[in-house]
Order: C-alpha cells, then sequence, then structure tokens
C-alpha cells in the first residue's frame, strides 16, 4: 500500500468564527473522551499491535488539549445522524454545535495520522512518531475485547488502507459526517491527497455499525498478566545484585551490544497466559445447537459442536496441542494463503469423533477452519489441515469436508442443512441421489478432485435447506467450493434445468483450480454463435474461480460446439477483473475446422459489445459481438472490442 505523507499546516480558521479557550477544549475531551479515544485507535497503523495502540491511542487524545486560545476549525462537529439515517440520537450528544469537540478531534486525527508515518533518518521525528511517556502501564497487558468473524473481517480491511483513508473510513461511520466534511477535516490534519483517501474508504465495505464493537474499542479493555516466571527471574536477579541499575547494566550486556535475535519476545519455554488458554479444551467455544436458529447471520460461528468424541479431553487437548507446535511427524497442510500458525485464543468446537479409521477434530478461529486427525490404532502420525474462511457465510458455510478413503469423502454439514445429494454434473437430466445424514455427517460420496485420467463424471454435493438449493465441488481441500451460474454481480446458485445444462461440458475444467484456494466458480454463458458452415451454433462460457485470499483468481472462455461432449479451453487468464462482478465484459476467440475443412477465426464477446475487430495472423471486423472470418491453420490474431459505452476492451489470453 502506498503510503501517503501528512503535511503539516494548521488548522484553518476563520476571522469570525469562534475562539475556544482551553477550559472549552478541556470539558469537550472529557466529555466524549470514550470516543475520542476510539477515533484514534481506529485510526493508527494496526501494525502497532494492539497493546501498543491502545496506550498510544490514549495519549494522542490527552495530548489534543490545545495551550492556549485557538480558533474553531470551520467544520461541524458532527453530522447529525449516520449517512442516510435520521440523526436523532446523535444529536442529543451536544457535538453538533461544540466547536470545543471539533478542536479536540481535528487534533486527534491529525496526530494519529503523523503516528504512521515512517521514521526517516535525516528528518526530525514528530512527537506522535515516538512511544509515548504517558500513560503508562507496568505489569500489566491490556488490550479490547475480541469481536466476532465481521469485526476480524473489518479489521483486515481497514489495515491494508493507508492512514488517511482510514481516517477517511472512520470519519464517515465514527462520527457520521457526510464526505464534504470530511473532506474539510482531512484536508485541516494536512493530508495532501484527500480525494485518494476518500476513494481507498469507497472500496472497504460500509460497515459501520461494526465501528461502535468492544474490538475496537481502547477503554473498555481486557487485561493479563506479563510473563510472571520472567518478572521474578528478574526480580531474584535484581536482589541477587543488589540494585536495580546492575540488573539494567547485564540485560543490555547481552551479545552484540543490543537485542538479542528474538528480540523483546519471551523464552520459547515461558507460559504465555495466552497461549495457555488456547491450549484449555475447557475453554473451547461451544454453541448452542439451536443457536443458529435465532442468530443475525448463517456462518461457521452458529454452528453447535457435534460428534461422539466432544468429550474426550485427552483427545482435544492433543488437537490443540498439535495446531499450537506441530511435531516433525505431522503432515501439515494449508490452502494458499491460509497462515498455519496457532491460534490466538480458545477456537470453536464444530466436530470430534470417530470418521472411518481415524479420530477427527475440526476446530474454528474465526478465520480459519482447521483439521485434525490421528490414526485410531494409536500407531505414529498425524495430519492438520487449515482452510481460510473469513466472510463465510450461506452456502459457503454449509459444508466442511470431514475425511477421505478410497476416493471418497465424508461432509460435515451446517445445521441448517435439511437434505443431502449427489449430483453428476456431466449429466444434468439425471436425477440426485440422496445421501445419509447422521448428525449432520453425510455418507460417502465419490470425490472427482483427486482422480487421475480420464474425465468421465463429476460429482457435486447438493444441500437443501429452507433457503433452497445450491452445488457445492471438492476441490481438494477443507471446504468445498459454491458453484453458480449466471452474468457476473447477478448470478445464482446452480439448482434449475438450464444452470445444470450450462455446466455439463465444462464440470472437467473444474480440475485446473484444485487445490487453489478456491471459494466459488461462477459459470457464465456470455454468447451463442452461429457456425459459419450452418452446421449449428456454438455456446460460449466463461468460468470464474474466485478464492478466499481474493487474489488468484482464474478466468476461463471455454467454446463448447453442438454435438461435442466437452467444451474447449479458448482463452484464459489469472488475476484480470474480467469476466467477474468488477468487471463482468469479456472478448475471446479460437480457430474452429469447420466439416469441409475450412479454418476459421471465431470471436465473440458480451451482450455489452458494440463491435469486434482481430488483427495480425487474421484480420476482420464485425459490428455486435460476433465475429467470423476465414483463417489459415495456425493463425495468431489480436482481438479488440469496443463496449456500448465506448470503452475498448481485449480479447482474453
Amino acid at each position: 500500500m502506498q503510503s501517503h505523507d501528512v503535511a503539516q499546516r494548521p488548522a484553518p480558521s476563520s476571522p469570525a468564527g469562534p475562539v475556544v479557550d482551553v477550559g472549552q477544549a478541556e470539558a469537550a475531551l472529557v466529555e466524549h473522551y470514550p470516543r475520542l479515544a476510539r477515533l484514534a485507535y481506529l485510526v493508527l497503523p494496526p501494525g502497532l499491535g494492539r497493546g501498543r495502540r491502545v496506550m498510544t491511542a490514549h495519549a494522542l487524545t490527552q495530548r489534543a488539549l490545545p495551550r492556549g486560545r485557538t480558533p474553531a476549525p470551520v467544520i461541524p462537529a458532527q453530522h447529525g445522524g449516520p449517512p442516510g439515517g435520521s440523526g436523532a440520537e446523535e444529536a442529543v450528544d451536544g457535538r453538533d454545535t461544540d466547536p470545543g469537540y471539533a478542536l479536540v478531534r481535528l487534533q486527534v486525527v491529525r496526530a494519529a495520522l503523523e503516528a504512521g508515518l515512517p521514521l526517516r533518518r535525516r528528518a526530525r521525528p514528530r512527537r506522535a512518531q515516538l512511544p509515548p511517556l504517558l500513560p503508562q502501564v507496568w505489569g500489566l497487558r491490556l488490550f479490547p475485547g475480541s469481536g466476532g468473524a465481521d469485526e476480524l473481517a473489518l479489521g483486515q480491511r481497514l489495515s491494508a488502507l493507508s492512514a488517511p483513508g482510514r481516517a477517511a473510513y472512520v470519519l464517515r461511520g465514527l462520527e457520521r459526517l457526510p464526505d464534504d466534511d470530511v473532506r474539510k477535516v482531512l484536508t485541516a490534519a494536512g493530508v495532501p491527497d484527500v480525494g485518494a483517501a476518500l476513494r481507498e474508504a469507497d472500496e472497504v465495505p460500509a460497515r459501520y455499525a461494526l465501528l461502535d464493537s468492544p474490538e475496537f474499542d481502547p477503554c473498555s479493555l481486557q487485561a493479563r498478566p506479563t510473563d510472571l516466571m520472567r518478572r521474578r527471574r528478574h526480580t531474584k536477579a535484581a536482589l541477587a545484585a543488589g540494585t536495580a541499575l546492575l540488573a539494567c547494566g547485564a540485560l543490555l550486556a547481552l551479545p552484540g551490544g543490543g537485542w538479542g535475535p528474538d528480540g523483546a519476545a519471551a523464552p520459547p519455554y515461558a507460559q504465555n497466559p495466552a497461549a495457555r488458554a488456547a491450549l484449555d479444551p475447557g475453554r473451547l467455544t461451544r454453541v448452542s445447537p439451536a443457536a443458529w436458529r435465532t442468530a443475525a447471520r448463517t456462518d461457521f460461528s452458529v454452528w453447535p459442536a457435534r460428534g461422539g468424541l466432544t468429550g474426550d479431553t485427552a483427545l482435544l487437548r492433543r488437537a490443540l496441542a498439535v495446531w499450537a507446535r506441530p511435531g516433525r511427524t505431522v503432515k501439515v497442510s494449508a490452502t494458499p494463503g491460509t497462515p498455519s500458525g496457532g491460534p490466538a485464543g480458545p477456537p470453536q468446537l464444530l466436530y470430534a469423533g470417530v470418521v472411518d479409521n481415524a479420530r477427527v477434530v475440526i476446530l474454528h478461529d474465526g478465520l480459519r477452519i482447521a483439521r485434525y486427525a490421528e490414526p485410531r490404532d494409536g500407531t505414529q502420525g498425524a495430519a492438520l489441515d487449515f482452510a481460510r474462511v473469513d466472510g463465510a457465510a450461506g452456502a459457503e458455510a454449509s459444508a466442511v469436508v470431514l475425511g477421505r478413503a478410497d476416493g471418497n469423502v465424508r461432509y460435515l454439514t451446517a445445521p441448517w442443512v435439511r437434505r443431502a445429494s449427489e449430483r453428476d454434473l456431466l449429466e444434468p437430466g439425471s436425477g440426485a441421489m440422496d445421501l445419509t445424514l447422521t448428525d449432520g455427517v453425510t455418507s460417502p460420496l465419490a470425490s472427482s478432485a483427486l482422480r487421475t485420467g480420464a474425465c468421465t463424471s463429476w460429482n457435486a454435493l447438493q444441500l437443501t435447506d429452507g433457503a433452497g438449493t445450491r452445488l457445492l465441488t471438492d476441490l481438494g481441500e477443507l471446504v468445498p467450493a459454491r458453484l453458480t451460474a449466471g452474468r457476473p454481480g447477478s448470478a445464482g446458485d446452480v439448482s434449475g434445468a438450464r444452470a445444470l445444462r450450462t455446466w455439463a461440458p465444462y464440470a472437467c475444467s473444474l480440475s485446473a483450480v484444485r487445490g487453489a484456494g478456491v471459494r466459488s466458480v461462477n459459470a457464465w454463458r456470455f454468447a451463442e454463435q452461429p457456425l459459419p458452415d450452418a452446421s449449428g451454433a456454438a455456446t460460449w462460457v466463461c468460468t470464474r474461480a474466485e478464492t478466499w485470499r481474493g487474489t488468484g483468481a482464474r478466468a476461463l472462455a471455454q467454446f463448447h460446439t453442438p454435438g461435442g461432449t466437452y467444451g474447449a479451453v479458448a482463452a484464459r487468464a489469472e488475476d484480470v477483473p474480467a469476466c467477474g462482478a468488477r468487471d463482468p465484459h469479456v472478448l475471446a476467440g479460437v480457430l474452429w475446422k469447420s466439416e469441409a475443412g475450412t479454418w476459421y477465426l471465431l470471436a465473440a464477446g458480451d451482450r455489452d459489445t458494440a463491435s469486434v475487430s482481430a488483427t495480425g495472423g487474421a484480420g476482420g471486423f464485425a459490428r455486435g459481438n460476433l465475429l467470423a472470418v476465414r483463417a489459415e491453420q495456425g493463425a495468431r490474431a489480436e482481438l479488440r472490442g469496443t463496449l456500448e459505452d465506448g470503452r475498448s476492451i481485449s480479447g482474453l489470453r
């Protein structure tokens, strides 16, 4: 992320505007201290760590008090309500018309932006860039309470923004300022490119209610002791040496004259309280079996703990210990972009039981699904698998792989799933075969994910719940990928006959994205093209695989002729917006040989394509979204298209 320098500018003022004295500013600061501290905490860079962000947020808020009478900024203290709301709730706290609050808020924003600037070797550091002298806490670690998966996802999105971008988002959501007033605040705070900051904030979903979560409250804190054993050792060393000065000298006499290789970290054998809590099976989160019925969202956080071994404390302890410290004999796998480190706190238990010849434990920490498996016969060897599932909801949180054996796979389904079936995507006209559901566990079904050789079938998991029917497919990972069909941005689940027919010729192409951390795959029939030899019409379909990590999305343009069993891949691309919700347009071409032996260049774009042209080994131009010209065998052409709105698109390649 490109950094944005914050210039040192005075707060704009009006000669005729109000003047704020120290007493008025202090009254506003004391009255609204929790919100100002929360504002500072959200704008500060997440790289500081939660503990240091808390202390720095309080320090910046307390230093916002002016030294004397100061002109108030020509900025409203607060908008009357949330963007698009009535504002009745917020209008009563006095911030709307309080110039003292507007002044201290501006000081807090400016200081938080300065704190995020990198230290430069030759520049004098600003006060906000240095660790705070006050407040200080000794012997305790303070940090805000933990939120849910939504807060975790929002925190990750905000951490990817620059400091001005975070400030713009927080001023919109927490302070409920319209964009004009946000622009004024950021300009007064010294942001050189306010427009870029607002555009960055637009990229994050407007989940403003989450900003009031305890996850981002530096005034409602949890306290844990520092490393007690280490403190005791230092105390004994200080007493034996006689004075604290000698103890400090001993610490500074480390090899190299400074930090050791691990910096300020505790020794590997130190008993950290948070680490102990994460390894305690008695602290595992267990959700009520009926919680999903009244929950605001249907995701992994409302799954109950199921299986016959949920009370086996020894098994759960082994699973947690291996997660935190996998030994050399443990086979660890993780989908791309998924961290494999230990949990930050006690995870949620989803399943513990016997699956085929293994004891299996499924855990969820808000970001990942972790699967621990050990042999039932007590032999050596265990497996630990990770899959990223942040933001999963509904269909994406409907099933998890429990185990694989003899080419088959078993799933643990969501508590809201009423029926599970097996369906062959290559046979859209055939019915689905019901699977037995026992406490949410399916009977085994044949998996196509790891099959080698010719693709003669592709089995998918069909799940039915109160919201409808959807298809999921095993791609060799812990969480099956959701299958959809339709134009990007309005695609739906594969449930009807038309959607099943759309997927049939292209199901085998799913093997190209096995093990890639795929979240969902959409098939979009974007064009039908009459063949030049009048033998029928070919179908153009774009399949796009989205990933859990956001990057690595893959798009395939496929061409299917009448009577053919499979579609042919005409073009492929990775990490491009084409064929996706951000850019629902596509253009692709293929060399096709007629039954008479004549070669043609066939090209097609989506319905918004006004014209298509080809240059290079084959040339031609056509109005509309279809192009067919004679070509030589092996010819290579460059495709260009023009959309109805005048924009130009290139061929997928």
